[in-house]
């Protein structure tokens, strides 16, 4: 896709996304919109483009770091649920409680019973939120080994990225099978019913934003909706079957 023809792509899904908020604020909605995905995969990226003409005050972003000492032996979900959104608003998680499932159980953060604790409690969280009359989406960013690579060697060349590299990073490639295990794991145990993942072809970041915004705008209802704006269909996303996460996952 040609730069000019997304940036009016964008422009038309921001209008929409703009829509949704007002119905979010009007209807008191409690949307969660959950992000995550390998290092690099363009997270933040992704969070800039749905946020950016949204109002910041029922829109909140929540990238949490590492645990203080108190947050290490509260319970799990603890310093999740703080962030959760209320009625009005519209909350993305970049990364989430699923960090457990990714780098905490990758890089030996956690413990294996807490690692395999951590599979039954979600479930029963994420149901509860639901009855409670939250809405979840799920996205896990995919990206390639050669556009990871690409990815982080820029962030480390580039003066203006400097505050997106982590020691993790470093970890990364090394550890990418790790990772691709991990991943996997989580898809096939936490793709819930009621709160299922999408997994997301990133290595193109434009079309990316764009499969993102359109996806998202498609599974919720307000008020003049485009939908004939919202309902093509760009390719790079797909639910996280079996079949999905064996043949279309890098």
């Amino acid at each position: 896709m040609k730069k000019k023809e997304s940036k009016k792509i964008l422009h038309e899904l921001y209008i929409d996304l703009v829509k949704l908020q007002k119905e979010i604020i009007s209807s008191k909605l409690k949307l969660l919109v959950i992000l995550e995905g390998r290092d690099a995969a363009g997270k933040d990226g992704t969070i800039k483009r749905i946020t950016k003409h949204l109002s910041p005050r029922e829109t909140k972003v929540v990238a949490l770091g590492k645990p203080s000492d108190r947050q290490e032996i509260e319970w799990y979900f603890q310093r999740y649920s703080t962030h959760l959104p209320v009625a009005g608003e519209f909350v993305l998680f970049n990364r989430s409680w699923y960090n457990r499932a990714g780098v905490e159980k990758v890089m030996g953060f956690c413990s294996e019973k807490e690692y395999t604790s951590f599979f039954k409690e979600v479930k029963l969280f994420e149901e509860m939120l639901i009855d409670a009359g939250f809405t979840i989406l799920k996205y896990y960013l995919d990206i390639s080994k050669a556009e990871q690579e690409t990815r982080l060697m820029d962030r480390r060349n580039d003066p203006l990225k400097q505050w997106k590299i982590s020691p993790i990073d470093k970890e990364a490639l090394r550890y990418w099978k790790d990772y691709s295990d991990a991943r996997n794991e989580m898809l096939a145990r936490t793709n819930f019913k009621r709160a299922p993942w999408f997994v997301v072809n990133a290595d193109d970041k434009r079309e990316a934003h764009i499969a993102v915004i359109s996806h998202l705008l498609r599974q919720l209802k307000y008020h003049n909706k485009n939908n004939k704006l919202v309902s093509k269909s760009h390719g790079l996303i797909h639910p996280a079957t079996a079949k999905t996460i064996k043949e279309k996952l890098f």
